[in-house]
């Protein structure tokens, strides 16, 4: 049975390195993707489906054809997303080629748990920012 500290340990040491090796990503980009994930997150506290649904990616409207789909999705496996207690913006970085941006995002789940949310932003032809995926990583509790 594997450890779930270590693979914690092990899930933070990859997306670190990762974080790292994409390029900082400029001020004005930086808070175009905070505004987009604060704005879809509201509109999870306000269950607001049109609204939530409205900052998905096309790849991820293609998964999820309709809005209750895809807010049941959110209700069901990204609780920490859906209902946060607070969150906080961290790193963010440019991907390959200026495509998109991913956005670290602290969360404190409705239950107490500390979450860290790598959002993937990607970019429109009309220039905006839309959600292309969010991978959830438990923090792993401190040792006592």
């Amino acid at each position: 049975m594997t450890n779930p500290n270590r693979l914690n340990a092990l899930l933070a040491t990859t997306l670190g390195a990762l974080l790292l090796a994409l390029t900082p990503a400029h001020a004005d980009e930086a808070a175009d993707a905070r505004s987009v994930i604060e704005s879809q997150i509201n509109a999870f506290l306000a269950d607001d489906m049109t609204a939530a649904y409205s900052f998905a990616s096309p790849s991820i409207r293609k998964i999820y054809p309709d809005e209750s789909r895809f807010f049941d999705m959110v209700k069901r496996g990204y609780q920490p997303v859906y209902r946060p207690g607070n969150f906080a913006f961290g790193r963010s970085s440019t991907a390959a080629g200026g495509a998109g941006i991913v956005q670290e995002v602290l969360i404190a789940g409705p239950d107490g748990q500390d979450w860290t949310a790598l959002y993937s932003l990607e970019r429109q032809p009309d220039g905006s920012l839309k959600i292309n995926g969010v991978q959830m990583i438990k923090a792993a509790p401190p040792q006592t």
